[in-house]
């Protein structure tokens, strides 16, 4: 990694809830209803799974999300910000946040929820800075915008971090 690169990649530690296949690619009742169902009691996972929520690494850069498993730091999931098309913390519950990403290679949106106690609406003023960040060194300023909602704190732009 270049000293270029270390002055743009940014990490936070938080707690991983689930990635749910949604229907569409932006709005706060997508998040809500993603919500809703990996807090659901009857859903099917396993017990062990139900009680412990995954500690992971949420590293940003101008290019992508990666989400990293906290002790082995193995890749769970990249999200390239280019495909990432709405982020917010959720309305009624202001510890969960989550954004939606398309797959890279299947016609499908999956809503990736996280939890953190402090940092949900910085977090997602992060992703909104890098996904500028992104757009700005891509050339494609102003093609296409990020949904980023329920902006409550300001914070240096990425591109200052």
């Amino acid at each position: 990694m270049s000293d270029i690169e270390d002055d743009t990649e940014i990490s936070f530690s938080v707690k991983f809830l689930d990635r749910v296949e949604v229907l569409r690619s932006d709005g706060m009742q997508i998040l809500t209803e993603a919500t809703a169902a990996v807090q659901n009691p009857d859903r099917e996972i396993s017990e062990k799974a139900k009680k412990k929520k995954t500690k992971v690494h949420l590293f940003l850069s101008r290019s992508a999300i990666d989400i990293l498993e906290h002790k082995t730091k193995f890749m769970l999931y990249t999200c390239p910000l280019s495909s990432v098309s709405f982020c917010a913390v959720h309305q009624t519950q202001p510890k969960l946040f989550g954004f939606i990403s398309r797959h890279p290679a299947l016609d499908t949106y999956h809503c990736y929820i996280f939890q953190s106690r402090k940092f949900a609406h910085l977090l997602v003023s992060v992703i909104g800075d890098a996904f500028r960040a992104s757009q700005q060194n891509s050339g494609l300023r102003g093609s296409r915008d990020l949904v980023v909602e329920a902006l409550r704190h300001k914070v240096r732009p990425f591109s200052d971090l």
